[in-house]
């Protein structure tokens, strides 16, 4: 997609707009670095919307298959991401700065006259990263690999038995 969109942050949320599209995974400049690939696409849904306290809000809806490397095997895991966040909006970092940081707090973005729905999109698909990913039944070694000869002190136990 050569059109990247864009939206104005509060007319959007107090319009209660909605919008929905799709964006290649290889059009996420920062994820590069963490997937093996960067085939498929990631489907969203961003609406306009007011949080419990009234605050202009973005709701964001991505859902993307991720490929990245498993941190055991280093081979490819298929990483589902099925993200739904409200993102109230602040007309400056100063307003967030100011507001005292809680745990179940929703999360806050500088609203702009033009902001970047693929920069959303990817911040999420970031923020859904886990810290290692690792195949739910992953073996580092292959099976009927011994693992004692494979130590590196396997040697200096052979060594040490040759001399007694």
């Amino acid at each position: 997609m050569s059109h990247q969109p864009v939206i104005d942050g509060f007319e959007f949320a107090t319009a209660g707009a909605t919008q929905e599209g799709t964006l290649s995974i290889s059009s996420f400049p920062r994820l590069q670095d963490v997937l093996v690939s960067d085939k498929g696409e990631a489907a969203y849904t961003l609406s306009g919307v007011r949080d419990e306290r009234g605050r202009p809000s973005l709701r964001l809806k991505v859902h993307a298959t991720l490929t990245l490397r498993c941190q055991r095997c280093l081979g490819p895991l298929a990483h589902e991401v099925d993200t739904d966040e409200i993102l109230v909006l602040a007309a400056s970092q100063a307003e967030i700065d100011a507001d005292p940081v809680t745990v179940d707090m929703p999360s806050r973005v500088v609203a702009g006259k033009e902001m970047a729905v693929r920069d959303l999109v990817e911040d999420e698909l970031i923020l859904a990263l886990p810290y290692a990913a690792r195949h739910e039944d992953c073996e580092a070694r292959p099976e009927g690999h011994d693992r004692e000869a494979s130590s590196p002190f396997a040697g200096l136990r052979g060594m040490m038995q040759r001399k007694h």
